[in-house]
Formats: structure tokens, C-alpha cells, sequence
């Protein structure tokens, strides 16, 4: 009757009057058996029908695997797509009436007839009274369906059909696990993550355990983005383990398809009942293996050694002396860029690096694989509005990861992040009050002097001087525009909508352009002469045919074709020491 050593130690307990018939019974039913945990036989989803009994299995509290009732109320054929089904069940039991379906539960694998049914995967509403929720079937898991790659709109959280009473049928969400993450350094970025489907919820780390790997139907895995002195990672409950292959969720992550992230030992803490969003409260521990697939109808990995993750080192320098911090992040092109903005603002936030009269300057570089590094040097200065002063540099990082891992010429492979913020006494920041040329017209050739009214940051206002080069080519009787203004300004007047590889050729080309990014702390001065250039992908093309001009008009065109009226001929900077915002705009005659 007990077939485990757990079971036999059960019954030897009720033998010796220990413990009482009814306890061994619980013990016995409520623990998976192995071949459920190991080898589950199937049962197929044209033998399910609506008034079948069954069970499930999920965890609660620790590490005790509990059991709990479902009944069959029916099958959606077809309700996740062509030849995709779901199993509608009722949970009973006394926990999961009280809780509801609790998110984390995801998983869950669901017994009929004593064999393995499927995998609990969505819920019905919210502030629903009865447990409700959709089953994923084990034939679909298992041997997912042809292109079941990515989940219908008809069941994410955020595009769920609106049903009776307002009512839907929706994904059971997997917990986003922050640990180390205060709310605040969350919200900056909480539009971002709604659009990835995250749920941010309570949770920690746990040391790393010898049984970690040992996984059973109905314990939880995590997938880890981040570790180190601050980590995120998902959690789901494990559908089926055969041999080292792991199948847990019974729904997409994100949909990423194939790929490669480290999976750990998720352990719960404690089980939060809630009318609007139960949700289990989670410690995500130690490695043990790689998940390989996120998929329609689940997320799978297999046991053994974790795949690389990105190092990032982040040096922050308060004039007090340094504090060194250390992350790992999965290198990943849909989720790195957000999750090194998100790693960067938190460790940045948490320290006491700025006030309202320090300024920033960021340093530091990212090494590629095979390729030369992408050099970090800009200044940032806190301002007087409420946003973050940390989030523009973690804005930047985001772009800088962002146009690497998009670039259109071949995937981008990193090594290694390493960044530094100093903090420096005084508050160095400018605005463009005016500017004016020495004189109205010049001739091909001529180098003209600019001259810019600068107003520092609460100080007085200040004149600084620079020239801009006619070139030798310039028609006479042209009419020109300088244009004195900051960095980013001067980046899409000379760019326009244009993606960010502004006409490099290669991986290479868009480093080394990168390197070459105007920076904020400096004062810009750039000539337009009006020679038409079309930005077309990764290519520039002065001097456009009117032909190719009517057709594109100065407007964005399907794909990345763009049209700039002007074409940058020579420019000039002044460094300041501190960031420069504000634009001014000058004619000039070529006599």
C-alpha cells in the first residue's frame, strides 16, 4: 500500500501506535508516488468528459507537495488555438476554496483516473467565489503543437475577452520575484514590465541545497534574469520531471521561444490568500539546470550545469570612498536592456551618491566577443523635478543595450559590463539662453566665430565661443542654418527618425559610432546646408533624386525609410563639465 520509504516510515508510524490510521492515509495520498514524479502515464484528452474526479498537487507553505480535489467540468476544444484544447476544472479542498487559484500555481500537475491529465494554467477572473481554472493537456506539453510559439491574445492577462459579469479566462500568472528591489526603483519602469506580462511579487534568495535538483511533480522551479547582490526571477510549479527534462507552467513566460537561462529550486515561504490575487511568496535557491524553452503550452529545462550570464560590475564613488557591487544577468536581446536598466537604477537608488548639488559622471565600457568594447562617458546633474535622479543614467544603458542587441548585422555576445558613478560636489548644468554669429554672410571657406549665452544652474549667466568651417564646396548664394544646441538635439536634427545604427555596416561600424556619440556635457554647434539625404536601413544617400524625394516627402515610410531636408556639413563643441539642454537656430548667407 505505501510504496516510498516515506510511505512505508507512515505506516510503521500507525503500526507502532505513533500515529493514527487517518494520518498514514493523508501521508499517503497527499505525497506524489514516484512514477507520478518520475514516469506519469498519461491519459489523453479524448478521454476526459465533463464529471470526472481528480487531484492535483502544488505546494503552500515549505516544502511539502499537498494534494488537492478537481473536478472535470468540461473540455474547450480548441480554445487556445486550432487543435488546441483546455480541461476546465473546479479545485476543492479546503486551501484552495480559501485561496482561490494562486498565482505560482501555474504547473500544477492535474491527476484523472490516476494518471497525468495536464497542467493547471489559467483561472476564471477575479473575486471569483468558486476555484475555477483551465487546464493545459498532457499531450500538448509534452509534444507541443506545430508553431505553438506564442500565446493567443485571447488569453494574457492584459487582452482576456471580456465574459459575462467581466469575467475571463486568463493566464494564472507567474511570479516576477524581486529581491533586493525596492518599490521605487520598480515604478520608473512599471509601464515596461506591464507590456512583458510581469507580475512583481514578495520573495527572496535561499542558499543553494544538496536535493535542490531533486524535483517531484508539484514542487516549483524558477527562471533566473538576474542574481548577485540583487536578483529577479520567475517562478512556476513543475508539471513533470522525466529523466532531467523538466516541464513546469503549462504556459508561456514571455513566449521567447527557444533560449537559454539559468533554472533554479524555487522554495515557497508561505502561501498569500488575497479576493483580488492570491500569490505565493517565494525564495528562489540554488541552480540546477538550464531552461531551454518557453513555449505555448508550457516552459521547459533541463537538470545540470546553468548556462553563462552576463557580469555586471558597478562601482559607485561617493567621495567617501567606493562601494562595489556585483550582478549577473541573462544575456538575453528582448529582456537584457530592461533588466540592466532596472539592475543599474536599483544599485544606484539604494546609495546615498547624489543631492540636489552633486553631479554624476558615469564611466565604464561593455566587452563584446570578438569585438572592440563600447566605451560609457556622459555626465548627468539631479533636477529640480520629481523624476529619479538615477533613472537617466539607467535610461541610457537601456539604449546603449537596446541598439547592440538590434542591430540588423549579427548577434551581439557580451562578455562583460563594467560601469562607474561618481559623485562630484556642485551642481553643473546649462541652458541655451541665445547665440549669434560675429556676422550675417560668409564665403565658402570662411570660418566664422558663435558666440552662446550659456545660464549655469542658479549662477549667473556666461558667454562662451566657438567657431563652425564653411566648407570649400558650399554654392554661393545658398542659404544655410547653424544650429547651436545639445547633444541629442544635434543627434536627430543629423539623424532624423532613423534607427540607432545611423549608417554603420556592420557590428563594428556601430561600436565604433557609438564611441563617437556626441556626449551631454558638451555645447554643440552644427551647419545645415539643404541637400536632401535618405536614411534608408543602415545606409545614407545624400543627394536624392526629386524623384525619390516626392515620394517620401520628409516623412517616415514603410520600413525604416527616411527623408532628412538637411545635411550636417561641419560642426564644433565646447566642453562644460556638466550637461547642456536647449537649441537655437541661425541663418547664414553664402555670398
Amino acid at each position: 500500500m505505501c510504496k516510498t520509504q516515506l510511505h512505508a516510515f507512515a505506516c510503521r508510524l500507525v503500526l507502532s501506535g505513533i500515529a493514527t490510521l487517518t494520518a498514514a492515509l493523508a501521508t499517503c495520498l497527499w505525497w506524489p508516488t514516484a512514477s507520478e514524479a518520475q514516469t506519469p502515464e498519461i491519459i489523453p484528452l479524448s478521454e476526459v468528459h465533463a464529471g470526472m474526479h481528480g487531484y492535483g498537487y502544488t505546494i503552500f507553505a515549505g516544502d511539502q507537495v499537498e494534494k488537492f480535489d478537481v473536478d472535470v467540468i468540461g473540455v474547450l476544444d480548441n480554445f487556445m488555438g486550432p487543435k488546441q484544447s483546455i480541461i476546465l476544472v473546479q479545485l476543492k479542498g479546503a486551501k484552495v476554496e480559501h485561496t482561490g487559484v494562486v498565482a505560482g500555481m501555474s504547473g500544477s500537475p492535474v491527476y484523472l483516473d490516476g494518471k497525468l491529465a495536464g497542467a493547471l494554467s489559467l483561472k476564471l477572473g477575479q473575486f471569483t467565489k468558486e476555484p475555477i481554472g483551465g487546464v493545459t493537456p498532457i499531450e500538448d506539453i509534452l509534444n507541443p503543437p506545430l508553431g505553438a510559439g506564442t500565446a493567443p491574445a485571447a488569453v494574457t492577462a492584459k487582452n482576456s475577452p471580456v465574459m459575462a459579469n467581466g469575467l475571463a479566462l486568463q493566464q494564472i500568472e507567474s511570479p516576477l520575484i524581486f529581491s533586493g528591489f525596492q518599490p521605487s526603483a520598480l515604478q520608473p519602469f512599471a509601464s515596461q514590465m506591464q507590456n512583458f506580462g510581469f507580475v512583481a511579487a514578495m520573495g527572496g534568495t535561499a542558499p543553494a541545497q544538496p536535493d535542490d535538483a531533486k524535483l517531484v511533480a508539484g514542487d516549483m522551479a524558477g527562471m533566473v534574469l538576474v542574481q548577485g547582490d540583487a536578483s529577479i526571477s520567475a517562478a512556476c510549479t513543475v508539471t513533470a520531471v522525466t529523466a532531467d527534462k523538466v516541464y513546469l507552467c503549462g504556459h508561456p513566460f514571455l513566449s521567447l521561444g527557444k533560449l537559454e537561462i539559468p533554472m533554479a529550486r524555487a522554495r515557497v515561504v508561505t502561501t498569500l490568500a488575497s479576493d483580488l490575487a492570491s500569490t505565493k511568496i517565494v525564495n528562489v535557491g540554488g541552480p540546477i539546470g538550464t531552461i531551454t524553452g518557453d513555449h505555448l503550452t508550457a516552459v521547459t529545462g533541463n537538470l545540470g550545469k546553468p548556462p553563462a550570464m552576463v557580469p555586471l560590475d558597478l562601482t559607485l564613488d561617493a567621495g567617501g570612498g567606493e562601494k562595489k557591487l556585483h550582478f549577473e544577468i541573462i544575456d538575453n536581446p528582448k529582456l537584457t536592456p530592461l533588466l540592466v536598466a532596472l539592475t543599474t537604477f536599483n544599485g544606484l537608488s539604494q546609495n546615498n551618491l547624489y543631492s540636489e548639488g552633486t553631479t554624476l559622471r558615469l564611466s565604464g565600457e561593455i566587452r563584446l566577443q570578438g569585438h572592440p568594447p563600447v566605451e560609457m562617458e556622459n555626465t548627468f546633474a539631479p533636477g529640480d523635478s520629481m523624476s529619479p535622479d538615477a533613472l537617466p543614467i539607467a535610461l541610457t544603458m537601456q539604449n546603449v543595450f537596446g541598439r547592440l542587441f538590434n542591430n540588423s548585422f549579427e548577434t551581439a555576445r557580451v562578455d562583460h559590463i563594467s560601469l562607474k558613478v561618481k559623485s562630484e560636489p556642485g551642481h553643473q548644468s546649462f541652458v541655451i539662453d541665445s547665440a549669434w554669429l560675429e556676422k550675417g554672410e560668409a564665403a565658402p571657406g570662411e570660418t566664422l566665430k558663435v558666440r552662446v549665452l550659456l545660464h549655469p544652474y542658479r549662477g549667473a549667466s556666461r558667454v562662451e565661443e566657438t567657431t563652425i568651417h564653411v566648407p570649400d564646396q558650399i554654392v554661393r548664394g545658398s542659404n544655410l542654418r547653424v544650429m547651436v544646441s545639445d547633444a541629442e538635439l544635434l543627434n536627430r536634427a543629423s539623424r532624423g527618425f532613423a534607427a540607432g545604427s545611423g549608417g554603420a555596416t556592420g557590428l563594428d561600424q556601430l561600436i565604433a559610432l557609438l564611441n563617437r556619440e556626441r556626449r551631454n556635457d558638451r555645447l554643440y554647434v552644427g551647419l545645415f546646408v539643404p541637400s536632401p539625404t535618405m536614411l534608408w536601413d543602415d545606409k545614407e544617400l545624400p543627394n536624392v533624386p526629386l524623384s525619390e524625394v516626392n515620394v517620401v516627402d520628409g516623412r517616415p515610410a514603410p520600413g525604416s525609410v527616411q527623408l532628412l531636408r538637411e545635411s550636417l556639413a561641419s560642426e564644433s563643441s565646447i566642453p562644460l563639465g556638466g550637461p547642456v539642454t536647449g537649441v537655437v537656430s541661425l541663418n547664414l548667407q553664402i555670398r
